[in-house]
């Protein structure tokens, strides 16, 4: 019986370019992800997880992931330094998900200091193993998400071992691991997709459908990934400028019948209303400190009803 959903490699021949909501550590959780595919978002991820610890702990499993039948297709992405880790992981997600993507970008300094995230673009070998094994124990797709090195050279060849060991597709964040506000350089990005015969998605200052059409253009890559454009406007891929008043809505709807903790749901209201509140009303809105006095706000500035 076919799937009522486009698996990634699927969506990948049929669409001109997928438009995908980025792992997100506390932001891309079950209700927001069902969010952003209500508005043109074609393939979601979940947060960054840490692989051994969700592998020890099964309150680390019921707390960092939890999904349900209509969030597809879901790309699971987990962080680790050592194939053991990732691949059982892999393993026990490999029923519930669609893909499965190993973080090779987070620059934080205590990833780092792990052997994990952004560390793992200078260790093109352990990368490998990682893919391999995780391959041995399922059928879905293995991608990576990694920054660009200093050298591009490096960027080239670990993107070349990683196409070589069968990963599915990479996604490529346009800035090095000591960049944050840098401008991304999409002509390191056009040169990774131009090497390769796998598909290539670019991330990194995608704020609207404009961005992504642009980037799409200037690089050919297959996908584009948003991040913090797609917090602000969860509609951003349907062609949106900015939030739009039924997406507050939804957000409401969504994240209270999936039980979003009240931080996240706050957090995420926050963030969508910057274009649409003013900053007076927005401080309003961040100082509330309950899910039934959000609601009563929300109703009476007239952003929801009832």
């Amino acid at each position: 019986m076919k799937s009522s959903f486009d698996k990634p490699l699927e969506l990948f021949d049929k669409r001109k370019y997928v438009k995908i909501c980025a792992p997100m550590v506390r932001f891309s959780k079950l209700g927001f992800r069902m969010l952003v595919r209500k508005y043109g978002c074609d393939l979601a991820c979940t947060p960054m997880i840490m692989a051994d610890s969700f592998v020890q702990s099964k309150q680390a499993r019921d707390s960092e992931f939890t999904t349900n039948h209509t969030d597809r297709p879901l790309v699971v992405q987990f962080a680790s330094n050592n194939a053991k880790d990732f691949a059982d992981a892999t393993e026990l997600v490999a029923p519930f998900c669609d893909a499965i993507d190993l973080n090779c970008g987070c620059p934080q300094r205590w990833a780092l200091g792990q052997g994990c995230g952004a560390f793992l673009i200078k260790q093109p070998e352990t990368v490998v193993d990682m893919i391999q094994q995780a391959r041995s124990r399922t059928n879905l797709p293995i991608s990576i998400k990694i920054r660009i090195c200093e050298d591009i050279k490096d960027t080239i060849e670990l993107c070349r071992r990683v196409e070589h060991a069968h990963v599915s597709w990479i996604t490529v964040h346009g800035r090095t691991v000591k960049q944050r506000a840098e401008p991304v350089n999409n002509e390191v990005i056009k040169m990774v997709k131009d090497c390769l015969t796998i598909p290539v998605v670019a991330n990194g200052d995608i704020r609207s459908l404009q961005d992504a059409e642009a980037v799409h253009a200037s690089t050919g890559v297959d996908g584009v990934m948003a991040a913090r454009g797609i917090l602000a406007n969860p509609a951003m891929y349907d062609g949106h400028p900015a939030t739009p008043l039924q997406c507050v809505q939804d957000w409401v709807d969504l994240s209270l019948s999936v039980g979003t903790p009240f931080i996240c749901f706050h957090r995420h209201l926050y963030n969508m209303t910057e274009e649409i509140m003013s900053k007076p009303d927005r401080q309003a809105l961040k100082n509330l400190t309950s899910t039934s006095a959000v609601l009563d706000y929300l109703t009476h500035m007239k952003y929801i009803t009832c």
